[in-house]
């Protein structure tokens, strides 16, 4: 490596530009005692399976291949409907379900609405397929789901998707907002 000579010019402003300077006699930084980090509430492992409202037993009428879905929760109004079907919301995330078990396509629907609800996504796009490999036109997966999302403490509706977005083996999903979500909203305004 060749050293580079500078001018007098150049060593000046260098000086000037660094200011001050003083020796140290150690080249090691003692840390300070003092200031330890504040603690902080350790957060509480939460059970997802917990989303699911136990409610009395539902009886749904099973939904075949090529049937739609649809759904509003009490207290909702029903032109959300309306204006969830016509994309409205706008899509903040999407899954998709299609050809896993029921056990594993139901852990990862509630992990998933879990993490969209936590991060404040309105609307959500589930693919469960439409079940042409199921027993009598009676797709599981798609049943399945019919009756999670009608259970979910943070749904307040959904439907089956446009023809474009997976028609009947996809639905569009409305979520309540966080609390979180909520209070940073009303700080904001």
């Amino acid at each position: 490596m060749v050293k580079k000579t500078l001018s007098e010019e150049d060593q000046d402003l260098f000086r000037q530009t660094i200011g001050k300077v003083r020796t140290t006699n150690s080249n090691k930084i003692l840390l300070n005692q003092d200031s330890k980090p504040k603690p902080y509430p350790k957060q509480q492992s939460r059970n997802i399976d917990d989303d699911l409202i136990n409610l009395p037993k539902i009886e749904l009428e099973k939904v075949g291949i090529e049937d739609s879905m649809s759904f509003i929760a009490p207290g909702v109004q029903n032109n959300v409907l309306k204006k969830l079907r016509q994309g409205f919301f706008g899509l903040d995330s999407e899954i998709d379900l299609h050809g896993l078990t029921s056990s594993t396509a139901k852990k990862q629907l509630l992990y998933f609405l879990n993490t969209c609800t936590f991060s404040g996504y309105r609307c959500v796009h589930i693919v469960h397929g439409k079940g042409y490999r199921s027993i009598d036109s009676h797709p599981v997966l798609k049943n399945d789901l019919n009756l999670w999302l009608r259970q979910h403490k943070d749904v307040q509706a959904f439907c089956s998707a446009p023809p474009k977005a997976g028609g009947t083996g996809a639905v569009f999903v409305l979520l309540r907002l966080s609390e979180t979500c909520s209070h940073d909203d009303e700080l904001e305004h």
